[in-house]
């Protein structure tokens, strides 16, 4: 692997790697941007069939958080860890004890979350040996589980989206596709159901499927076949690259606003959902609540003022749609240059 042409390509930066052997450790923390402060991003945990694949995980999620970080107005930067889930038997305490103290070495520059394969239980180990970790229990000081309030942003992301779009006031009526009930699916789910939304959903496990069709009345349909649906919205909630020259071709939809990261297998697939004429809510932009949460602890957590930030999410992609239009450019765009417009000016403010 060309990790150095890698690095470059995202405009990086730091990555750091560590190997424990007793607890099957293998970490990879990438840092890529503290001019708006220390680095803030989740502990991704999953298999990969090759380490490349892993580092450019790594890669392109820092680079997003930060990203997310400056529309947010978060004072983080962004940064990502990936730890490599072993094949065979290990003690997840241990290893992530054995993160945990990795985290701490790197001083502060990099501060951890839950995110994919992670939960609250393993950054409660992790908070044993470091104080660089948020999303702890409510109990020591945190926040708990921050997939209710990434939810409430895309939520209200998708109203923006609506106004902007269909020139709707509320999502009454409209039909709402949701892949992948998981964390932030299941709320985003309850969020909608909750605003009159009818809603069609899939998932990989049939069991997350079936009950946001028992809770909230939604249809279910085969995981290959959710592009295919004729909707309003579709908001992809699961991993990333869900948007690509297979997936775009099929959709049948106005707008595109969901919780997964890097949902843009490449740049280009932006403007191919723009030269179709289906909004994109760019999703680093929408999907950042969690963050936003997550980040009120590292100065004392306020759950209403969490709130309240993540319910601006609104505001933010409404003036990414409405520059959209003004400017004759896709989305995507629009959001990199709003972040570019910002980093810029903290760094000639510092």
């Amino acid at each position: 692997m060309d990790l150095f042409g890698q690095m470059a390509n995202y405009d990086y930066g730091e990555v750091h790697v560590a190997r424990d052997q007793a607890s099957s450790l293998r970490a990879i923390v990438a840092i890529h941007d503290t001019r708006l402060g220390p680095s803030l991003g989740g502990c991704r945990f999953l298999y990969y069939e090759k380490e490349e694949a892993g580092f450019v995980d790594a890669l392109r999620l820092a680079r997003g958080m930060t990203y997310k970080a400056a529309l947010a107005g978060v004072e983080h930067g962004g940064g990502k860890s990936v730890l490599l889930k072993p094949r065979g038997h290990f003690d997840r305490s241990a290893l992530f004890r054995a993160f945990g103290e990795f985290v701490e070495k790197l001083g502060g520059r990099y501060i951890t979350a839950e995110d994919s394969g992670t939960g609250l239980e393993d950054m409660e180990v992790i908070r044993q040996v470091t104080k660089h970790v948020t999303g702890v229990g409510v109990d020591n000081g945190g926040s708990g589980d921050p997939s209710p309030f990434t939810a409430l942003g895309v939520r209200r992301g998708i109203e923006a989206c609506a106004k902007a779009k269909l020139g709707r006031v509320d999502l009454s009526g409209l039909h709402i596709v949701v892949q992948g009930i998981g964390h932030v699916g299941y709320y985003l789910c309850k969020e909608l159901h909750d605003k009159g939304v009818s809603l069609t959903v899939a998932d990989v496990d049939p069991l997350k499927a079936e009950r946001a069709q028992r809770e909230f009345g939604a249809k279910i349909v085969p995981l290959e076949h959710i592009f295919d649906e004729e909707c309003d919205v579709i908001a992809p909630c699961a991993l990333g690259s869900a948007l690509n020259d297979e997936t775009i071709p099929r959709l049948r939809c106005k707008i595109v606003a969901g919780a997964a990261n890097n949902q843009l297998a490449e740049p280009r697939h932006g403007d191919a959902l723009y030269q179709r004429g289906i909004l994109y809510a760019p999703d680093y932009a929408i999907n950042a609540g969690g963050l936003i949460n997550v980040a009120q602890e590292v100065k004392g957590y306020d759950a209403e003022e969490s709130r309240r930030r993540t319910m601006n999410i609104y505001d933010t992609i409404l003036e990414i749609a409405e520059r959209s239009v003004r400017a004759a450019a896709p989305t995507y765009r629009i959001a990199d240059t709003m972040v570019e417009e910002r980093l810029s000016k903290a760094a000639k403010g510092r």
